[in-house]
């Protein structure tokens, strides 16, 4: 399998290059374009997240504990919270993903289990589309395209190759092709995964819903009941 360096260094690339083709071809904010190549750079890294290596993992939830506040601000800022409201709650959502998630993750998954499959790759998409809150759409869209991709280019780096940064050195697999799978031998841990993929996209439905686009939808109550504190 590639190592951490080497899926870093490709997902990196991928995402300076995702970035300049929004800003060149879709006249992007220069904010949005290096958000995006962050996301694409932070997606390669993540189906890593149920590594049975220490080190690995501490970084990978220190960065996706960082920049999910990031991209949440818009959202709870819509729900009405001060400045400071906010900040404490998304200081909340860091501790949670850094400690809670980490825990919860390490009892749970299997190392190249469903973490390392294409609907796992969905799911961290579909995450971004709702998590980042903004009123045009193209640049949710870009955000969610620039994290599948990352996290796609782990796949295929995991299926075909074990990458030698130093030495250069390229070689295939005997198992190549096995990361981007659909299916795991576990039915219980498919079926999770496909279940929490099936609840995103419905909250995507909602979301993006029509009839229902002149007013925030998306079923979030927890800060919803947070809201009511506010005064």
């Amino acid at each position: 399998m590639a190592s951490y360096r080497g899926h870093l260094a490709f997902s990196s690339f991928l995402g300076t290059t995702y970035g300049a083709v929004a800003a060149w071809q879709w006249h992007m904010d220069w904010g949005s374009v290096f958000l995006g190549a962050g996301l694409t750079a932070l997606g390669g890294l993540l189906p890593d997240l149920d590594s049975d290596s220490s080190v690995p993992v501490r970084e990978l939830f220190g960065l996706a504990a960082a920049a999910t506040p990031f991209l949440l601000v818009r959202r709870v800022m819509s729900y009405g919270f001060s400045t400071e409201q906010t900040l404490v709650v998304l200081g909340g959502v860091y501790l949670l993903i850094r400690y809670g998630a980490r825990a919860l993750l390490g009892k749970l998954t299997v190392h190249r289990g469903m973490f390392h499959s294409i609907p796992a790759m969905l799911i961290a998409g579909l995450l971004v589309l709702l998590v980042y809150h903004s009123p045009e759409a193209l640049v949710r869209l870009y955000l969610c395209g620039g994290i599948m991709l990352g996290f796609l280019s782990h796949l295929v780096l995991d299926a075909l190759c074990a990458v030698d940064l130093m030495g250069a050195r390229v070689h295939l697999k005997k198992y190549a092709g096995s990361p981007l799978k659909f299916f795991s031998p576990s039915w219980s841990a498919t079926l999770l995964t496909y279940g929490l993929m099936a609840w995103l996209v419905y909250l995507v439905h909602v979301e993006f819903a029509p009839a229902k686009a002149s007013r925030q939808v998306w079923p979030n109550q927890t800060f919803r009941f947070l809201s009511t504190w506010r005064h």
